[in-house]
């Protein structure tokens, strides 16, 4: 199965983004100015960027296994 590292790479970028949308929900990262900053909504959405990334990332770690079989 072609692109499972390619998968796997959108689903560590999805990841990471998901963790600095929390972080700067969460007033630890990021300037004051942004419309993300210090705003619980952006801490729950990026929560749920993370899962979707790890979601991403498990379906290509799964192709990699199928492949490798």
């Amino acid at each position: 199965m072609k692109g499972a590292k390619p998968t796997i790479i959108v689903g560590i970028i999805v990841m990471i983004l998901g963790n600095v949308f929390n972080f700067q929900g969460q007033s630890v990262i990021g300037p004051e100015t942004s419309f993300m900053y210090s705003n619980p909504d952006w801490i729950t959405y990026g929560i749920q960027i993370v899962i979707i990334g790890g979601v991403i990332f498990g379906a290509g770690v799964a192709m990699a296994m199928i492949k490798r079989n």
